[in-house]
């Protein structure tokens, strides 16, 4: 085996199991990697899931005609940039930061609207929760 790729892994090996210089919370490592990685790949793979998730909302906040429309618009939107966000999830996984998008899976706290990176969007139709940081 070549000495460099064995050094490589020995010190990413070690990463792993190195705890993060977070105050708040004491998390390790190897929890905060599982937890976005596993948060990126649900966000990949259901980010489809915000467009009936808006039309729904979007409806029982005013009615079917503008859900129907704004709702899909804005739907397919999020639908999209939730999937981004879920591929930059999985690719910044061993990097601990902090979240993209809020809340972090789609099926969570359904009625509220998506924001990313902490950002409120602008739009006349958007019900936010408290931002809890989950």
């Amino acid at each position: 085996m070549n000495k460099k790729l064995l050094t490589a892994c020995v010190l990413s090996g070690a990463l792993l199991f190195v705890a993060t210089a977070n105050a708040e919370e004491e998390k390790s490592y190897l929890s905060g990697f599982s937890d976005r990685a596993s948060q990126g790949f649900a966000n990949t793979t259901t980010g489809f899931i915000e467009l009936p998730k808006n039309v729904i909302n979007i409806s029982s906040e005013s009615n079917v005609f503008v859900g129907s429309t704004w709702g899909v618009l804005r739907g397919t939107f999020e639908a999209v940039g939730r999937t981004v966000v879920g591929v930059a999830e999985l690719i910044t996984s061993p990097i601990p930061t902090d979240p993209y998008v809020t809340p972090p899976y789609v099926w969570n706290r359904f009625s509220e609207d998506t924001r990313y990176f902490g950002q409120h969007l602008p739009g006349y139709w958007t019900t936010y929760g408290p931002d809890d940081g989950e």
